[in-house]
C-alpha cells in the first residue's frame, strides 16, 4: 500500500518544482480565492441585483477573513507549516466552489467569503514562507520571484476564465465551480512536497511541546514581540502606518476595475475582463523587474518610486474618463502592487531578521486593515450615482501620506533602509 501511494504521490525535491508548485498554490489561493471576485463581480452585481454598497461590503468581509488569517498564521509552528499551509489551500478550494450553490442568503456569501478570506491569508503566508525555507542562497532570489508571480498568474487566469465562460453564456457560478475544479491538482502537488525527513528525536519534542498551555502560548508570544520591536519602535510605526496606506491605496481599484469598466466602456461587453487581464500580466512580470532594480537602488528607494507611481495611476481615470484612464490604471496597478508588497516585507524583515516571521505577520495585518477599509470608503464616497473617482482620489491621497513615511522611515533609520 505504501509502495502503491508513493507511486501515486512522488516525492518532489527540486527547488525549481517546489518554486513552480508555490506559484500554483498562490494562483488558487489569491488569483482566485481573493481576486475572482473582481472579475466576476460585475456579473455577480447583476445577477444578484446587488447594489453598490453590498458588493462592497462583500470585498471587506473577505478582507476581514485576510486580516483574521495573517493573525491564524502568526500562531502556526515553523514545524507545522505545510500542514497549515495544505489545509487552508483545501479550505481555499471548497469555498471557492460554494459559491456554486444556487440561491444563497446574503449571510451565507458573506461566511463564505470570510472563511476564503481566512484561507488566503493563512496560505499565502505559510506557502511563501515554506518555499523560501526550501530554497538556496544561491536561487533564492530568482525563485521567490516565481512564486509569487502566482498572483499575477492567478489574477490572469480568473480574466480569461470568466471571460471563456461568460462568452459560453454561463454566469458567475459556473465560473466559480470551474475555479475550483481547475485548482484540485495543488492538493496532489502539496502533498508531493510534504517534507519527509522527521527524526524520532524531533516527533518526541514535538509530542511534548504539544502540550503547552494557551497561557504559556501567549506569555512566550507576547515575549517575541517585545523582543521584535524593542530599539525599532519608530521604524516600525512608520512602516506600518506606511503599509496600511498601501492597502488602502491598491485595494479599491483592485476591486471594482472591472465595475468602472462596465459604467464607461459601455460599447465594450468584456472591457472589464480584459483590463483585469492586463493587471494579471503586468502583476507576473512586475516582481523580477521590481527585484532587479533593487538590487541596485536598495528596497527603500524601490518602494518610494513604485508608491508615487501608484498613486500616479490611481488619478488615470479621474483625469482621463474612457478607455486611455482604465488600461493606464490597470497597467500601473499590476506593475505595482505585488513590488510594494514584497519590498516592504523585506524591509520588515531587515529591521530585525531574528524574528522576521512575526514582522512579516504583523505587517500584513497592517495591509489587510487597509484593504477592509479601502472598498467602504469608496462605495461611501460613490453615493447612488456609483462615481469611484473621489474614492480613487482618496486613495492617491493616502499612497502619497504613505510616501511622506517612508522618506521620514529613510531619513531616521538608513541603516535598515539599505541605502545604497
Amino acid at each position: 500500500m505504501t509502495a502503491f501511494k508513493s507511486r501515486m504521490v512522488p516525492t518532489i525535491t527540486n527547488e525549481a518544482a517546489i518554486a513552480c508548485i508555490g506559484m500554483y498554490c498562490m494562483a488558487v489561493v489569491m488569483g482566485y480565492g481573493r481576486f475572482l471576485f473582481t472579475a466576476t463581480l460585475p456579473d455577480i452585481m447583476v445577477q444578484l441585483s446587488l447594489s453598490t454598497t453590498i458588493a462592497g461590503w462583500l470585498a471587506s468581509i473577505n478582507y476581514i477573513g485576510y486580516f483574521i488569517g495573517a493573525l491564524i498564521a502568526m500562531f502556526v509552528p515553523q514545524r507545522s507549516t505545510w500542514q497549515a499551509m495544505t489545509l487552508w489551500a483545501i479550505i481555499s478550494v471548497v469555498t471557492t466552489m460554494l459559491l456554486v450553490i444556487p440561491n444563497m442568503s446574503l449571510t451565507l456569501w458573506y461566511i463564505i467569503r470570510l472563511i476564503a478570506g481566512m484561507a488566503s491569508g493563512v496560505a499565502m503566508i505559510l506557502s511563501s514562507s515554506f518555499v523560501i525555507q526550501n530554497l538556496s542562497s544561491e536561487r533564492r532570489s530568482v525563485l521567490s520571484a516565481v512564486h509569487y508571480a502566482g498572483i499575477g498568474v492567478g489574477i490572469s487566469a480568473s480574466a480569461i476564465v470568466t471571460w471563456w465562460l461568460l462568452k459560453l453564456g454561463y454566469h458567475f457560478d459556473v465560473i466559480w465551480l470551474v475555479a475550483g475544479v481547475t485548482s484540485l491538482p495543488v492538493v496532489w502537488l502539496l502533498y508531493a512536497i510534504k517534507p519527509r525527513q522527521v527524526q524520532a528525536v524531533d516527533s518526541q519534542q514535538i509530542d511534548a511541546k504539544q502540550h503547552v498551555s494557551v497561557h504559556q502560548t501567549y506569555l512566550n508570544f507576547k515575549r517575541s514581540l517585545y523582543e521584535a520591536i524593542s530599539g525599532h519602535h519608530k521604524a516600525l510605526t512608520l512602516l506600518f502606518v506606511s503599509y496600511v496606506l498601501a492597502g488602502f491605496g491598491y485595494i479599491s481599484s483592485a476591486t471594482f476595475l472591472p465595475v468602472m469598466a462596465a459604467q464607461r466602456l459601455t460599447t465594450q461587453t468584456y472591457a472589464g475582463l480584459m483590463i483585469w487581464l492586463v493587471v494579471g500580466i503586468f502583476a507576473m512580470l512586475s516582481n523580477p523587474l521590481w527585484g532587479a532594480l533593487a538590487k541596485r537602488i536598495g528596497e527603500i528607494k524601490t518602494l518610494m518610486g513604485l508608491t508615487v507611481l501608484q498613486a500616479f495611476g490611481m488619478c488615470l481615470p479621474i483625469w482621463f474618463d474612457g478607455a486611455f484612464g482604465l488600461y493606464g490604471n490597470a497597467a500601473i496597478l499590476g506593475l505595482t502592487f505585488v513590488g510594494m508588497v514584497s519590498m516592504t516585507l523585506t524591509l520588515f524583515k531587515n529591521i530585525n531578521p531574528a524574528y522576521s516571521n512575526l514582522l512579516i505577520a504583523l505587517a500584513t495585518l497592517a495591509y489587510a486593515l487597509g484593504q477592509f477599509l479601502g472598498p467602504l470608503v469608496t462605495v461611501a464616497l460613490a453615493g447612488k450615482d456609483g462615481n469611484f473617482n473621489a474614492g480613487l482620489l482618496f486613495a492617491a491621497i493616502g499612497l502619497m501620506i504613505g510616501f511622506v513615511l517612508l522618506v521620514w522611515f529613510r531619513r531616521q533609520s538608513p541603516k535598515t533602509a539599505k541605502l545604497v
